[in-house]
């Protein structure tokens, strides 16, 4: 099957990736690029690792250049993509990778975002489980509009959910990761220069003021049945691609032959028991996997692939799981989640043109 597509925001991270995802894609056809301020440039000059589109010209982000497409991604900043898709026809693809269609509640956008709240979109992360015992491609298979979630929703929600649909943790998270510098786009900023970034990390986002709390708690609550709490804090790590996410729920009494049918501080839990839920949940999933026992996952071995890499253990001391999963921000994080889930949507093999394989070193 051929498609035609458009990448608005070529010009940036997420629109570079999702170039380089498509030129690999059997079925693509690229279209119209366009950027806001670099309009008018030759992407070489912006994106010189595409070299089979260096000479093509960027153009503006209009709804006129973007209509005319089977396919269009939106990588925009958060409040600038739904007035862009609002304009586009009802029969074209969109899929937006910024934040504008991502939360089902119009509060909780108000409380953490600028911008007017543009409604609630299929959530592009097929591999999220739900209570009922669904997953999120069940809502993606011929979608015309489709939400890319967020990078550390994306792994953290991979990292839990299958806790949660089970019925093994208590509705209370705790998450620290560290995140690349690309994760905060290509403008220019002075704390994310190299004489910064270099030999130091760094938190921000602290005290439940993250964009990304939210969605994690909306995700996680969907999985468990049950309003989910998260305390995130996420870190800036020296390192230009790259998610590492550490996760910690506490174990539900009577799981997995706790001594004494508690779960809590000092009890013993059959980590075989607990580590089978996430076998169970993963075990046919072609971009999530839980590694062997005695493996930690590296945002290393995620680089240019649209994988997820698991652990999960016991923490016997203070009755918690705790799962770190680690993801290629620009990839699973963002361009990978959202050609899986156009290939969802088109009813095409959701991992055409897409590889598990990262790169080393």
């Amino acid at each position: 099957m051929e498609f035609t597509v458009a990448v608005a925001g070529a010009s940036g991270y997420a629109g570079g990736e999702i170039l380089r995802l498509l030129l690999a894609h059997p079925g693509a056809r690229i279209g119209a690029l366009t950027a806001g301020a670099n309009a008018g440039t030759a992407l070489g000059e912006l994106q010189p690792q595409l070299v089979p589109l260096a000479d093509r010209v960027l153009e503006a982000t209009t709804p006129d250049v973007l209509a005319g497409h089977d396919v269009v991604f939106l990588a925009l900043p958060h409040g600038a993509s739904a007035p862009v898709a609002a304009a586009l026809p009802s029969d074209v693809l969109v899929v937006d990778c910024g934040a504008d269609h991502r939360l089902v509640d119009g509060a909780a956008w108000a409380e953490y975002y600028d911008t007017p709240y543009a409604g609630w979109w299929p959530y592009g992360l097929p591999e999220l489980l739900r209570a009922d015992g669904s997953r999120g491609r069940d809502a993606l298979v011929g979608a015309r509009r489709v939400a890319v979630p967020g990078c550390y929703p994306t792994a953290v929600s991979l990292a839990l959910a299958p806790g949660f649909a089970a019925g093994v943790l208590e509705p209370d998270v705790v998450v620290v990761a560290a995140s690349g510098t690309s994760g905060a786009g290509k403008a220019a900023k002075t704390h994310l220069l190299g004489s910064e970034v270099m030999g130091s990390m760094s938190p921000y986002g602290v005290g439940g003021v993250h964009r990304h709390t939210p969605e994690m708690e909306q995700n996680l609550t969907l999985a468990a049945g049950e309003p989910v709490r998260v305390s995130f804090t996420p870190t800036l790590a020296p390192m230009s691609r790259g998610i590492l996410a550490t996760c910690t729920a506490r174990l539900r009494s009577n799981v997995g032959g706790a001594a004494g049918g508690q779960a809590g501080p000092g009890a013993r839990v059959d980590p075989a028991a607990v580590r089978a839920v996430w076998e169970q949940a993963y075990a046919d999933e072609p971009f999530v996997r839980l590694l062997p026992e005695g493996r930690w996952p590296r945002t290393a071995d995620t680089v240019g692939a649209n994988t997820a890499l698991l652990q999960v253990a016991v923490d016997h001391r203070a009755g918690r799981v705790v799962v770190v999963a680690a993801i290629d921000n620009l990839t699973k994080g963002t361009a990978g989640g959202a050609l899986q889930s156009a290939n969802l949507a088109l009813g095409l093999p959701e991992t055409t043109g897409l590889t598990s394989v990262g790169v080393a070193p």
